[in-house]
């Protein structure tokens, strides 16, 4: 039996956290849960999830700032990232930090499935040898609004 994809949700409201990792265990995918970004990033790091779903603004560690701690991590740079604000503000913020996604808040369940599996496959693409997708500086940034 295929193991089944586990994803990293960060956000510091536990309705949205149990709402997103419903709506993503419905999907296929195994959940795990961080309510900060400093428990985003020590996760992260121990248990490599497939992807992380997070929130930007948070309490103790906002998650654009956890997003550049993790891509700074040679053991986590590689986990796609998708970013979910309210504020479009943040939208060019998280891209331009390295998320692979940016969803703005409220969102269709559809609309995360379809990030989360997106960015899991790019960043799938991107470990194999002469993928031109491995080429340096050529990430495709994307955004649902």
């Amino acid at each position: 039996m295929k193991r089944r994809k586990r994803i990293l949700l960060v956000d510091d409201d536990s309705d949205i956290l149990r709402a997103t990792s419903l709506r993503l265990t419905v999907a296929g995918f195994e959940t795990s849960t961080a309510l900060n970004g400093m428990q985003a990033v020590a996760n992260a790091t121990g248990d490599q999830p497939a992807a992380i779903v997070m929130d930007v603004r948070m309490p103790q560690k906002d998650g654009l700032t956890a997003l550049d701690e993790l891509k700074q991590k040679s053991d986590t740079r590689q986990i796609p990232v998708v970013m979910l604000s309210a504020s479009l503000v943040d939208r060019e913020k998280a891209l331009d930090a390295g998320a692979s996604y940016f969803l703005s808040k409220p969102y269709e369940g559809h609309e995360l499935i379809k990030a989360v599996n997106a960015a899991i496959e790019q960043a799938e693409d991107d470990k194999l040898p002469g993928s031109a997708s491995a080429t340096p500086n050529m990430k495709v940034k994307y955004s649902y609004d």
